[in-house]
């Protein structure tokens, strides 16, 4: 064996005890006559000694050779360490070495393997297993594992059962592009992979296996954003015979098993909120509720005024900042700059100072007295000492914008601390809507979602305020899963088809499949899907997904690490069928 113990778990039991170790060399410290080095695996650190005295020459003198990031293995007894470190655990004790392997010598890494390194992101991901070994991404990856196997034991116990679903499909429309992958053995025929198991997962329901789900690698080729990866894990889950509050029941209960399990938190509440009202008071579909500022809409105590920006609005909203009112009008106008950056858009910004007297300093005094500012001020919920802002226009881009505004102020405020988690489901969102570009309407979700049987009938008249069977669960301001109850019979599939614009011949060649499986007794059914590496990272209280994931892509989708996408031969080329354009 290379060794009898790891570097993380010898303790002053273990006093004049022989033991075999192996690892890498985290450090070394010569002083002459004494050489200490710190040995490293997963598990933690072993201070090592080698002592002129007390050492073999040969050894003492090959300690002497060793630099960062050998990987080494050393027989020796364990004795009392003379100045003790309290902040690891073997801090008590120390290896004195009595045989030294040098098992494979390391080049100097391009950066220090530390906790703090000196490695910007670009050389760390260029380098990603040489980034593993530092404990962060390494106690993120461990982190991951322990939220993935509690995810396991919760959906177990209930009786779910995990399938595997294929990765090379068929290639359909579920909102995003697909990666396409070439069929060698079926010229011209194109595999793709897939955005989700939606289909598989109805088709197994059909198929009644009653409770799945599987830990899924999923994969949509869009526009990355700062923390989007082309390819994402998602916790993928569908139940027969459930209706909405089933599966919201049973998602409520493995999201307070994580929070207990992994993070300590009890957490009793998870308000029910509707699409139509995250979107009036918070102005977008995933609120982070943790924060307050909720939207106050002012158009009936705006517009009687001659003030023309509010008057030509379709809406006038604000929210109370707390705190506020001490803002300096320097930072107040850079506030401003801040909603006219092109990625907010706003055109400018009002602002009213509650004053500790009751009293209300504005930007827009010359049109409206102090009566009017009450009267926001009541709408809003401010208090003397905070500050409110308003926007006009639009009311979807004035709602977004307000939005934007509202969680940068709660970013540089600190009201939103990643130990507090407050969870919430979003539901009855809209079925459909239209896009200005086609003209046409498409799926919120996608087109297997079910309509609220109340709202069948204005998919003739009125199909844009038909609210679907769908529910999102949000915490701490991300969406981290999302699902609906699904249509289960072929008429109202082929009716849903319709309203989207898919003509007969179009929905039975992109899922004539399921269509036809529906026909043999399906049950009715519904699911949802976490995306994992958001939940681990909102529970590990960090912003960014990366460092949660082995192997993560760059902004652009490349693994800088072996240089992927890259082009491949011509000889694969012809046997793809393939020519370059």
């Amino acid at each position: 064996m290379y060794r009898s113990h790891n570097c993380g778990e010898l303790n002053a039991s273990h006093i004049n005890t022989e033991v075999t170790l192996a690892g890498w060399v985290q450090k070394s410290r010569d002083k002459g006559f004494m050489n200490w080095v710190d040995l490293r695996d997963r598990y933690g650190i072993t201070q090592l000694i080698f002592d002129e005295g007390r050492t073999e020459k040969t050894v003492f003198e090959q300690a002497k050779t060793l630099g960062r990031e050998f990987v080494i293995q050393v027989k020796g007894t364990v004795i009392e360490r003379e100045a003790k470190n309290k902040n690891i655990a073997t801090g008590e004790i120390e290896i004195l070495v009595t045989q030294l392997t040098i098992l494979n010598a390391a080049l100097t890494p391009p950066f220090t393997i530390e906790d703090e390194t000196d490695g910007g992101e670009d050389i760390r991901m260029k380098y990603r297993y040489l980034d593993i070994r530092r404990n962060p991404v390494k106690n993120s990856l461990l982190f991951r594992h322990k939220v993935a196997m509690e995810v396991r034991k919760y959906l177990s116990d209930l009786d779910f059962c995990e399938v595997e679903t294929p990765y090379l499909i068929k290639s359909t429309p579920e909102g995003a592009r697909d990666f396409v992958v070439p069929s060698r053995m079926n010229e011209g025929q194109f595999y793709a992979l897939p955005q989700s198991p939606q289909t598989f997962k109805q088709l197994l329901m059909v198929g009644g296996m009653d409770k799945y789900f599987q830990i899924v690698k999923c994969f949509r080729d869009e526009d990355l954003r700062a923390d989007r990866q082309p390819e994402f894990t998602q916790i993928d889950c569908e139940m027969a015979f459930v209706e909405q509050e089933d599966i919201l029941n049973v998602f409520e209960g493995l999201t307070r098993h994580l929070l207990k399990e992994i993070k300590g938190i009890e957490v009793d509440k998870f308000p029910r909120m509707t699409y139509d009202h995250a979107m009036k008071t918070y102005g977008n579909d995933k609120p982070d509720i943790r924060c307050g500022m909720e939207f106050g809409e002012l158009n009936e105590f705006a517009k009687h005024a001659a003030f023309p920006v509010f008057n030509a609005a379709e809406l006038v909203v604000g929210i109370a900042v707390p705190g506020g009112g001490n803002y300096t009008r320097k930072e107040i106008d850079a506030l401003i700059e801040w909603v006219k950056r092109p990625q907010v858009g706003a055109s400018g910004m009002v602002y009213v100072k509650c004053n500790e007297d009751g009293t209300y300093k504005s930007s827009v005094d010359k049109f409206y007295n102090q009566d009017d500012l009450t009267n926001w001020a009541k709408v809003t919920a401010a208090k003397p000492g905070d500050m409110i802002f308003v926007l006009s226009g639009p009311a979807d881009k004035t709602r977004a914008q307000l939005s934007a505004l509202r969680m940068e102020l709660a970013t540089r405020l600190g009201l939103r601390n990643p130990a507090e988690f407050a969870p919430l489901w979003v539901v009855d969102f809209p079925l459909l809507e239209f896009d200005e570009e086609s003209g046409r309407y498409h799926a919120m979700h996608h087109p297997f979602t079910s309509p609220k049987p109340e709202d069948m009938h204005l998919l003739e008249t009125d199909p844009g305020k038909v609210r679907a069977n769908a529910y999102d669960m949000v915490l701490n301001g991300n969406e981290i899963g999302g699902g609906s109850i699904r249509i289960h019979d072929k008429a109202t599939q082929q009716l849903m088809f319709k309203y989207l614009g898919f003509t007969e011949e179009e929905a039975k060649a992109q899922f004539g499949f399921l269509m036809d499986a529906f026909q043999f007794g399906a049950p009715p059914h519904g699911g949802l899907a976490f995306g994992l590496d958001r939940l681990v990272a909102i529970l590990g209280g960090q912003e960014t997904i990366r460092d949660f994931i082995a192997f993560p892509k760059n902004n652009s989708g490349r693994d800088v690490m072996i240089d992927a996408p890259s082009a491949i031969d011509e000889t694969q080329l012809k046997e793809l069928h393939i020519q370059l354009r």
